[in-house]
């Protein structure tokens, strides 16, 4: 019982934060894995091959203000030195990223 009434409390939390708790975790997962080796698992670029590749940091307010349609164009072809993810992760997996992006710049 006890356990059930943590869960339910964690779970309003993270809903009054405007975290969607459970739906975020599979987008986590692939940012973790396929983007935080540059951009950092705050989005910041600050990692070894961040700084090396000189990748932008999601808190920089010409990203904040680039529109989603924009992003994910940069996200499937590639910008610079980052890699094209078009045939590697599904519409899907790069809109659910995108939205893990967004939480990281709040």
């Amino acid at each position: 019982m006890k356990l059930h009434l943590k869960v339910a409390a964690l779970c309003c939390l993270a809903v009054s934060n405007g975290i969607p708790m459970f739906a975020q975790a599979p987008a986590a997962d692939t940012y973790k894995s396929q983007c935080a080796p540059c951009h950092g698992d705050d989005g910041s670029g600050n990692t070894p091959v961040g700084k090396m590749l000189k990748a932008a940091s999601f808190k920089n307010p010409t990203i904040v203000k680039t529109p989603d349609p924009a992003l994910i164009k940069i996200i499937k072809g590639g910008k610079d030195k980052m890699p094209s993810f078009a045939g590697k992760l599904t519409d899907d997996q790069i809109k659910g990223v995108l939205a893990y992006v967004r939480v990281l710049q709040k």
